[in-house]
């Protein structure tokens, strides 16, 4: 997956440069981030949102504090210690999903979840797959809306899914179906009593036309969904995609919106837009999760892509969803938040 304009075959790219590499930085490249770390029981004691104990990140840190790297590891606790969305599988998302949720309920927090399983996802560049055919997309979004069950729960509903569309990335015999598998997809996760959801509408550098993604949504149903999302694995700013989302939500009748704000710290990379999409270097965690925005048109700010997980095999990264250490800890060490 992920985002912005881009050319099919990615050219070949330089490898990506980690400050330290995986040794503990010195003292004096200890950010400010890591002193407010180390004065903080908990970065996301307040949040409305769910901490998964177990993520990557937070079994990175056990690894590191075990090997002694004490200040990378209170580093990476900007990462483990704050609210991220969950990623459940494509062939088995009940067992996460309840694990996730039965959690949350005792934390009294809300479990925020991606549903990204759609027929001919990413047109087959680096996260291709999805389920099999329409009928068997049906099957997965019903058992994923049955382990929500009633719980409190936030999804983002397929990244990439209708911005393709628009730049024409899946075929056009797709389209409909697509659209009506998003619009069903909806309104079965909306018959669970306490679960939101947010249709993805790419970012403000993918389809600069906001408005040419109007009719894509409207025919995807988003107006029985709770609003839609923006920036999902993408690096735009708060201001920009804010100002995205409101030009857009007037297009949609007032929809609200939340931003993936994950590793948007820095902005994106400069340059060949085509090449900053994935893995880029220099880029820096975002605005913590929250519902405090300061906007009433959104409704929250969130970690949809989990900050470490790779964005593809590129600048020397993992398959894509798979954790990577090092870009994690430069994330953090970038981090003002």
């Amino acid at each position: 997956m992920f985002r912005q304009t881009r050319t099919r075959t990615l050219a070949a790219l330089a490898v990506l440069g980690l400050a330290a590499g995986c040794s503990s930085a010195p003292e004096a490249d200890t950010t400010t981030a890591a002193r407010e770390t180390s004065s903080q029981a908990s970065p996301a004691a307040g949040s409305p949102f769910w901490v998964d104990p177990a993520s990557p990140a937070a079994q990175q840190v056990r690894r590191w504090e075990q090997q002694g790297r004490e200040r990378d590891a209170r580093l990476l606790k900007l990462i483990a210690d704050r609210p991220a969305a969950i990623w459940p599988s494509a062939e088995r998302p009940e067992p996460k999903i309840k694990e996730a949720t039965a959690a949350a309920a005792r934390e009294g927090r809300t479990a925020v979840f991606v549903a990204y399983d759609i027929p001919h996802r990413d047109c087959g560049q680096h996260s291709a797959g999805g389920a099999y055919g329409a009928d068997a997309y049906r099957d997965w979004v019903d058992r994923f809306a049955r382990a929500v069950g009633d719980s409190e729960a936030l999804v983002v509903l397929e990244p990439d899914a209708v911005a393709h569309i628009v730049d024409g990335c899946t075929p056009g015999e797709y389209h409909g179906e697509r659209e009506q598998l998003l619009s069903e997809a909806i309104v079965r996760l909306k018959r669970q009593p306490r679960t939101k959801v947010y249709l993805d509408a790419g970012n403000p550098a993918w389809i600069q036309e906001s408005w040419k993604l109007v009719e894509p949504l409207k025919r995807a149903g988003v107006a029985n969904a709770d609003g839609f999302a923006l920036n999902v694995s993408n690096f735009q700013t708060d201001e920009t995609t804010t100002e995205y989302g409101r030009r857009l939500s007037e297009d949609l009748g007032g929809k609200h919106f939340v931003v993936d704000t994950s590793r948007n710290g820095n902005g994106p990379l400069v340059g060949d837009p085509s090449q900053a999409w994935c893995n880029p270097p220099g880029r820096a965690l975002g605005t913590p999760p929250t519902k405090d925005t300061g906007d009433p048109l959104v409704d929250a700010y969130l970690w949809i892509k989990r900050p470490g997980e790779s964005d593809g095999q590129c600048r020397g990264g993992p398959s894509a969803g798979q954790w990577w250490a090092d870009y994690a800890l430069a994330l953090a060490r970038n981090s003002r938040a």
